[in-house]
């Protein structure tokens, strides 16, 4: 049984992948999460390198610092913090970094996608996302959802106010990185200070707190599975902790092993 793991992707030795790439794998197989794989990915200043998706997964990125070019199918899209992207499997798009400094994306694989059929390569912006609601007055933007071919996830930026949202659980599997701010991870006997950098597993069903400490609003960047919104949230006993949420327990949720 996965467990709720924080990894700091800084402290992650890297390596470098064939195509030139320094590669720092985050969460995964090597944390015992089978469901989601994250890894921070660097393309040096001039360089450009290969990313190799596989047959069977689909893989979502989101530019953290730098300028770039993603280039696939003919096509070349402008990369720039903020920017969110969705891969199909069997992809192998080209990364080149345009700017003076480092290109870094988070990347987060997933594997064993739904059937359904193949969708091209998607660029998003998140300023043309729309803000949604979520409890105790979080905000999350999808960047990448099955609407724009992603098919068995979905990835959001989120917003975390400094006020500590009740302990509650979610029905999917998720992996978090968090871009700015400093908190707290706290589930059951598990407590870990967080920071930007910080990378979080947090397995389907797992009652837990993402707490923010600090002066301003915690933003994250997070992939879970199965697509759905961010904001189905329920307490510990099964109820919503949003209104628009549905019972868990008439989707087989709640109960569930």
């Amino acid at each position: 049984m996965p467990a709720v793991n924080v990894v700091s992707a800084p402290a992650v030795a890297p390596f470098t992948s064939p195509s030139g790439l320094t590669v720092r794998v985050t969460l995964g197989p090597r944390t015992d999460f089978a469901a989601l794989a994250q890894a921070v990915l660097e393309c040096g200043p001039g360089e450009r390198a290969l990313i190799e998706v596989p047959g069977d997964s689909e893989e979502t990125l989101f530019v953290l610092t730098g300028e770039g070019r993603l280039h696939i199918r003919g096509e070349a899209h402008e990369l720039r913090p903020d920017v969110g992207v969705y891969l199909p499997p069997g992809s192998t798009p080209e990364l080149e970094n345009t700017g003076d400094g480092p290109l870094r994306l988070l990347a987060v694989r997933v594997p064993d996608p739904s059937p359904g059929p193949p969708m091209p390569a998607a660029v998003s912006r998140l300023e043309d996302q729309d803000v949604e609601q979520a409890t105790t007055e979080r905000e999350f933007q999808i960047v990448a959802d099955p609407r724009n071919g992603l098919r068995s996830a979905t990835q959001f930026v989120g917003y975390i106010p400094t006020e500590r949202a009740p302990d509650h659980f979610h029905t999917y599997d998720e992996v978090i990185y968090v871009l700015e701010g400093e908190g707290r991870m706290d589930a059951g006997d598990f407590s870990q200070p967080v920071t930007a950098g910080s990378c979080i597993q947090l397995p389907a069903r797992t009652v837990h707190c993402l707490s923010n400490s600090g002066a301003g609003p915690m933003r994250i960047v997070a992939v879970f599975r199965p697509a759905g919104s961010p904001a189905a949230a329920f307490y510990p006993d099964g109820t919503p902790a949003y209104q628009s949420n549905q019972d868990p327990h008439s989707r087989g949720g709640a109960n569930r092993p």
